[in-house]
């Protein structure tokens, strides 16, 4: 939990769910951008993305350090193929 891996995952999900709340509270009204209350707009969406941080560290604590209660493996690309015998 205490590497920097897992606060970069961490902040690209409390990004996310901030972004996503802030979607559906102009959707959920039909509120254009101009009408919107802004101000209570933020606060919903910073509570959102608080909430998300504290989950992150909650599953950091239950599963060692991945934001995630999946333990999912952070994938590698595999090298491009370079010779005609590695594309066989």
């Amino acid at each position: 939990m205490w590497t920097l891996a897992f606060w970069k995952n961490t902040a690209e999900r409390a990004i996310k769910t901030l972004a996503q709340t802030m979607a559906v509270m102009l959707g959920a009204d039909g509120f254009g951008l101009l009408d919107a209350d802004w101000a209570t707009l933020g606060s919903v969406a910073g509570m959102a993305a608080l909430l998300s941080v504290l989950t992150s560290i909650g599953s950091g604590l239950k599963t060692g350090g991945n934001p995630s209660l999946t333990n999912t493996e952070e994938l590698t690309p595999r090298p491009a193929a370079t010779t005609e015998e590695d594309l066989a």
